[in-house]
């Protein structure tokens, strides 16, 4: 039996035509709102009996495979009584500077031109490409006449480019297939509530629906979802997954439970997409500067990049990335988003998902259909919904990009138009200020128009410096970057602006700063969400149900899932103190909470406690109480900015049978107390302090008034609901396993009252209580 390929004609010809691309991680193309409106302006001159947005289909056979190119072209018209493809394209580049247009856009047309003269019989066709400024609106025409055999022969050769690549994949997804039927659960058995975990997950995937399952920490989520979920893929029901965290601990998780699969028999192509900033040679490489080697010539290599690592390697993780990377000298960053088009299973941040800015734009609608997303500590993706849906300008960036640019006008032949535009922004910006509104005092629910319009030619302006080389002066060009990108996204951002958002200013001496807040994400995530073959949110904290259903997006026909707790009540000791640990409380309650520490020590001589804290003032209170008669114990202590390594080794210090007891001082929220994996007698307590309720302010009020105006209790949204996940992510480090044991001590006279106490877990409920006054803490003053 033939096997057919299916591909478009844009990635088909930007695949053989990466040559002579601009460089990587800056691509300026007109945004998909800016496009569209040009596209529309050229196609309202066609003649009445042109078309405009044709779809395009022909069947090429090279080797043994048949390839099915589709697309659609923006233009077919008649010019001169020739039958002519019209390409449109815009750019923010000096149209002086296209020379004979770019090969990918040639490329483009000519294929669109081959698949009409199939279709229609032609013995000739016209291209056309019309590229348009995006600022000035300046149109500038290129044509060709092409006769069927050229037309013919270009395909011919397109499709040899291509060749030795879907090949590949489709050997590859034929092992990958078969490897799937015969993979089996990677473990002895099913770990009570995995396999009714599992079976929801592929029965959802089935079905093209969506999950939110709430499944308690310990009994192996990771595999539970990623198990059915690669044996759907293997079975046809889906294509591929993305497996998206919040934190790399997390990520870590997703590529053991791979590897393990992979021990068994899988052969599934699966990579890890690591922050730029953490992936980038730039200690090796001066990138920083617009000159790193690795991205010179970047796309005469990637392609040998991609097919080297994906011939020989299933487990991409970044050791592997950074490896291949250096042999083929691509940058690692660029050269792992390539690679992830072509993987069956992507780990990677919400962000690649859901941001706006940063996600992956080429996949393509056939992808996304069959594809899976597996959603890790869902909960965390409210707050980074809200996160990624807003948008913040300063007036500062403007002002010093308005004043370094002004310098360069008599060198830089764009720098007058960056400086004026860049001042009309801080101009605009500086009335915000002089009318006296301070911090919350601009509180509008209408988008900022007048700022919009400003913007515009500024990121045109700055579109059009970058495609001509930049700034000389490496000062002013990463101004430039900053000032761009912010307005950049801004600009998206206000163009998804409605009742959800909310606008306000914050002004500090000088500096001004403009907010887009998104105060409810759940319809932007849902949105983003649609195009998939199926979503499942999982958490051990999405409790109550009904506010992640509604601040996550779910549908109404999405699955709920709640799986019991596995654990037996004996394995966990509850403890209650009902100490006020509010705010104006605090001073008499340390001495209190460092003498509870005290005695947890003496009870666990040689053992390992984790204390989490509402705050990191809070936390050194605390700690500096304790450490006035520490006795014979070892502490450690979160601080701020901690490096990847420096959390290792936080970490690490918590080991089996210690000599003597360990505490370790953490936040609630932070990076050790969710994600972490710490059984049996690496960790013997946890001691959460606090309903983990946010601080007071201006956006945390903001959203308790919306959702009040909404019909939603306002302060359970804004403040209890939030607080109370993290003592919950918090307390469920500590019974990771069958065996775990241990003592959990919650610190809050609110945990006995409601709300608060209904939102503990049910084996929480049960809890013995501790006076306040029976552990304090002994002191010479």
């Amino acid at each position: 039996m033939t096997t057919e390929i299916r591909i478009p004609v844009r990635p088909l010809v930007e695949y053989v035509y990466r040559s002579g691309s601009i460089r990587p991680g800056f691509r300026t193309n007109a945004s998909m709102h800016e496009g569209t409106r040009i596209h529309q302006r050229v196609q309202k001159d066609y003649a009445e009996e042109d078309l405009k947005e044709v779809f395009l289909e022909a069947k090429l056979q090279y080797g043994d495979l048949v390839y099915v190119i589709e697309g659609r072209c923006d233009g077919l018209i008649r010019l001169d009584g020739q039958l002519t493809v019209d390409e449109i394209k815009s750019t923010a580049g000096n149209l002086d500077d296209l020379g004979e247009g770019a090969p990918v856009h040639w490329a483009q047309a000519i294929m669109y031109a081959y698949m009409i003269a199939v279709q229609q019989d032609e013995p000739r066709m016209q291209v056309q490409l019309t590229y348009v400024h995006s600022m000035s609106n300046e149109e500038r025409r290129m044509r060709r006449m092409l006769e069927r055999e050229e037309l013919e022969q270009f395909a011919a050769e397109v499709i040899a480019g291509y060749a030795p690549y879907a090949e590949m994949m489709v050997a590859h997804e034929q092992k990958r297939d078969e490897t799937v039927r015969g993979l089996g659960f990677p473990f002895q058995k099913y770990r009570e509530g995995q396999r009714k975990l599992a079976g929801a997950v592929y029965q959802t995937i089935r079905e093209g629906k969506g999950l939110m399952a709430k499944a308690p920490t310990g009994i192996g989520k990771t595999m539970s979802v990623l198990f059915p979920t690669v044996k759907a893929i293997g079975e046809g029901e889906a294509g591929r997954l993305f497996y998206l965290t919040a934190r790399t601990t997390t990520r870590a998780t997703a590529e053991e439970a791979f590897a393990r699969m992979q021990a068994q028999g899988l052969h599934m192509h699966v990579i890890s997409l690591t922050a730029k900033d953490k992936i980038c040679f730039k200690e090796e490489e001066a990138c920083d500067a617009g000159q790193c080697g690795m991205c010179e010539g970047y796309y005469d290599r990637i392609n040998g990049a991609v097919l080297d690592m994906l011939e020989h390697e299933t487990l991409m993780t970044r050791p592997v990335i950074e490896q291949y990377a250096r042999k083929h000298r691509v940058c690692p960053f660029e050269f792992s988003l390539d690679a992830a088009y072509a993987a069956d299973a992507v780990i990677c941040d919400y962000n690649y998902i859901f941001d706006p800015r940063i996600s992956l734009k080429r996949m393509l609608e056939e992808q996304k259909r069959k594809t899976v997303l597996l959603v890790d500590e869902a909960h965390n993706l409210v707050d980074r919904g809200r996160m990624m849906f807003s948008a913040e300008l300063a007036k500062s960036a403007f002002f010093d990009t308005q004043s370094t640019f002004k310098a360069l006008e008599g060198s830089l032949p764009a720098a007058k138009g960056i400086a004026s535009t860049a001042g009309a922004v801080d101009k605009y910006m500086g009335t915000i200020r002089s009318h006296g509104e301070n911090a919350g005092e601009l509180l509008k629910k209408e988008p900022p128009e007048e700022l919009f319009d400003l913007l515009e030619p500024f990121v045109m302006a700055a579109e059009q410096c970058l495609l001509e080389g930049g700034a000389q002066d490496e000062e002013a060009q990463a101004l430039l970057l900053d000032a761009y990108f912010a307005s950049q996204n801004f600009l998206r951002i206000g163009k998804l602006y409605d009742e959800r958002f909310i606008t306000y200013a914050e002004c500090e001496r000088s500096e001004v700063r403009i907010r887009l807040f998104c105060l409810d994400p759940s319809v932007l995530l849902r949105q983003t969400a649609k195009g998939f073959r199926s979503v499942v949110h999982f958490s051990a904290t999405l409790s109550p149900m009904g506010y992640y259903r509604d601040m996550l997006g779910a549908g109404e026909d999405d699955y709920t899932l709640r799986v019991p707790s596995p654990f037996r009540p004996e394995q966990l000791d509850v403890r209650l103190m009902p100490l006020s640990v509010r705010y104006k409380d605090r001073e008499r309650s340390r001495r209190p909470i460092a003498g509870m520490l005290r005695q947890l020590a003496v009870e666990w001589p040689r053992g390992n406690l984790l204390v989490f804290f509402p705050s990191y003032p809070y936390m050194r209170e605390v700690y500096d109480t304790f450490m006035e008669q520490p006795g014979n114990v070892d502490v450690t202590m979160q601080r701020q900015g901690m490096s990847e390594e420096e959390r290792d080794q936080f970490l690490n210090a918590f080991q089996p049978d210690p000599e003597r007891t360990r505490i370790g001082f953490a936040v609630q929220g932070g990076v050790f107390s969710e994600g972490v994996d710490l059984p049996g007698d690496r960790l013997n307590g946890v001691v959460v302090v606090g309903a983990g309720l946010p601080q007071i302010g201006l956006e945390n009020n903001v959203l308790r008034d919306y959702f009040n105006e909404t019909g939603r209790n306002g302060f359970n949204y804004a403040y209890i609901f939030p607080g109370m996940n993290k003592v919950l992510q918090a307390g469920g480090r500590l019974i990771r396993t069958e065996e775990d044991t241990g003592v959990l001590v919650l610190i809050d006279d609110r945990f006995t009252q409601e709300p608060y106490r209904s939102l503990l877990p049910e084996e929480w409920q049960h809890f013995t209580r501790i006076a306040p006054s029976a552990t304090n803490f002994s002191s010479n003053d």
